[in-house]
């Protein structure tokens, strides 16, 4: 596996990232410890989680993603060789200090992400989301002092706008502390603009790594779903309401034509197209089970041509 550096950073990390949110949730601990190791077994070193997954399910509260996590870094023995990164911002207490980005959330966040990964320090420490109500500078001292414990490592953002993310390494910049490394945007070929449009050129520009989530359009890159085929879930009807249009078949179509070119799969394709941005370190990909991982492993072995990453770029142009 090829390994990339995290931005300017000199961290290397895996051309893929994996994803956890499915941890305990739709998948059970056996088989998420089956998924971890089969990614490591491959070359992978770079797992994501956040302390918020998974929240949203009845009588969970929160924190079960690094719980599975820890016990599996615990059981194996491997912390050295993972990179992990986690974030903080969402809700995990029903206090009005048990969530945002303030100096005292993001310290109390961090020693409970630390403890439910059974470990002393962070990878990659990431705001889940900016915080209109703290100032971002109070928010890059905490996580700058977090650093100056040992207790993280990097820091990086997600969901952040071209704004702010330039108001946050204009803030470390006038402070002298430490900045953004990493951005999580949400990134594929049919959803280009919210990232293309400015942040591409912030991250090149300053050399921030780029973690795209979703990058199989909630599924629909998959090429699983059909012009004439009938959804039948709220997941599915969100990513119909989002994706099923003329521009969204378009590009679908160009995948499928390109995964037939290949001898590969239009999911492969998708993340392959994905691996070709020049500021792009590593889509975050999920797995219910080794087998789906082993799909979205295969991108690595993808290589499209001049031809075919200009064919996928004007079928999923937004300009």
């Amino acid at each position: 596996m090829n390994y990339r550096k995290l931005g300017r950073t000199g961290l290397k990390v895996s051309p893929l990232c994996l994803g956890t949110m499915q941890w305990g949730w739709t998948a059970d601990e056996a088989t998420s410890f089956a998924v971890m190791d089969a990614f490591m077994e491959a070359g992978g070193n770079f797992l994501d989680t956040a302390d918020i997954y998974s929240r949203w399910v009845e009588g969970n509260d929160g924190g079960v993603s690094e719980e599975v996590i820890g016990r599996w870094l615990t059981d194996r023995g491997n912390r050295q060789q993972v990179i992990v990164a986690t974030k903080a911002r969402g809700p995990m207490g029903p206090g009005p200090n048990d969530q945002g980005l303030s100096r005292k959330h993001i310290i109390d966040a961090c020693d409970a992400s630390l403890r439910r990964l059974q470990t002393d320090y962070i990878d990659l420490y990431q705001t889940h989301s900016p915080d209109g109500k703290t100032p971002i500078d109070e928010t890059l001292e905490a996580m700058d002092r977090l650093m100056q414990q040992g207790k993280v490592r990097y820091i990086g953002c997600s969901n952040y706008k071209a704004w702010q993310l330039m108001q946050a390494l204009w803030a470390s910049d006038r402070a002298g502390s430490a900045r953004f490394d990493s951005l999580q945007p949400h990134y594929n070929l049919v959803n280009r603009a919210e990232f293309e449009r400015e942040l591409a050129d912030v991250c090149e520009e300053y050399d921030i790594a780029v973690i795209p989530y979703s990058p199989l359009a909630g599924g629909f890159l998959t090429g699983k779903y059909s012009r004439e085929g009938q959804t039948d879930s709220a997941r599915a009807d969100g990513i119909k309401s989002r994706y099923f249009n003329e521009a969204g078949w378009k590009a679908l179509d160009a995948v499928r034509a390109v995964a037939t070119e290949t001898d590969s799969t239009p999911l492969a394709v998708s993340l392959a197209w994905l691996l070709e941005q020049p500021s792009v370190t590593a889509p975050i990909i999920g797995a219910n089970s080794p087998e789906q991982l082993a799909g979205s492993l295969a991108a690595l072995s993808v290589n499209l041509s001049e031809e075919q990453m200009a064919a996928l770029d004007a079928a999923s142009a937004w300009k």
